[in-house]
């Protein structure tokens, strides 16, 4: 199948889901001059893209009738099949030569059954998960990781551009979702070591922010350190990435795990704290409330440092 050129002003995107990341994602396109079809569960989310010119679908099939390249990232694989495979889905209403782009973090499997499905009628489709959290979406500078045919995903470099800074092809169908499952698995442990780290020193009596500035430099650094710990220090578990999304992500990685007969008990270990977190009620909250299952587990009350 050939693809046509992708360029503002010419190519019409469709936006489905506008939550935490999709709304600065969409945003992003819009202002590089992609006129715009969006749609969300809730109309209202959708409103700062409506007030800046875009259009409204009512359905992901509407939207793909008035769209040459939908993009979509909702919340779990269930999501991800019905806004592209349901009866009301993008698949339905998208024509031969067109482009569906997944950038939920979702199942590899479901990545290729969508690919074959949007084969069959003449469709694109590429999976194309993201990591960077609501800050790298606002900042356009999330990490893209892309799976699907090349001359298609080389087709999208205009799209890819808007909304990210590292920007790899890493395969057929479903490699991208696999490479976002190493992220993931990267992100799950580490996330442990960093609540730790900051509940030791808490327990210690040193001042948390003073302590950054001595250990996030060096070789115990990282994103979530840098990034995330001065959302813990100052008590602000709002949401860049949701507990509950996280659970199902760490779901996905054991589940393939255990296909390609891998044990990973860091991971598993992760899970069990992140279900648990949730259980407390902070299934809505930010990755790095985990800081307070961990908390709980002591017997400490964590209070703004």
């Amino acid at each position: 199948m050939s693809i046509s050129k992708i360029s503002p002003g010419s190519t019409r995107i469709g936006w489905i889901g506008t939550g935490v990341m999709g709304h600065s994602m969409a945003g992003h396109l819009m202002a590089k001059g992609f006129a715009a079809t969006v749609y969300s569960r809730t109309k209202s989310k959708t409103q700062p893209l409506l007030d800046k010119g875009a259009s409204w679908g009512a359905t992901p099939k509407e939207v793909a009738q008035n769209s040459d390249v939908v993009f979509a990232i909702v919340g779990f694989p269930k999501d991800v099949r019905e806004v592209f495979l349901g009866t009301d889905g993008a698949l339905a209403g998208a024509k031969a030569g067109s482009v569906l782009v997944d950038m939920t973090t979702s199942e590899p499997s479901l990545a290729v059954e969508i690919y074959e499905a949007a084969k069959k009628k003449g469709v694109h489709a590429v999976d194309a998960p993201v990591s960077g959290g609501d800050v790298g979406a606002k900042e356009a500078r999330l990490s893209i990781m892309i799976g699907g045919d090349k001359d298609v995903v080389d087709a999208l470099q205009p799209c890819w551009e808007a909304m990210g800074k590292t920007i790899i092809h890493q395969g057929g169908p479903g490699s991208g979702q696999h490479t976002k499952a190493v992220n993931q698995t990267l992100i799950a442990s580490n996330m442990i070591g960093v609540c730790e780290a900051l509940l030791y020193a808490y327990k210690a009596g040193l001042d948390l922010p003073t302590v950054l500035q001595s250990v996030a430099p060096g070789a115990a650094g990282s994103w979530s350190l840098s990034n995330l710990g001065p959302r813990i220090i100052a008590g602000n578990f709002d949401p860049g990435f949701f507990v509950e999304h996280f659970i199902k992500d760490m779901g996905i990685v054991l589940s393939e795990a255990q296909r390609m007969n891998l044990a990973l008990p860091g991971i598993a270990l992760a899970r069990q704290l992140y279900i648990a977190l949730a259980a407390q009620g902070h299934a809505r909250s930010g990755t790095h409330a985990l800081l307070l299952a961990l908390a709980s587990l002591s017997g400490v009350e964590w209070k703004k440092k």
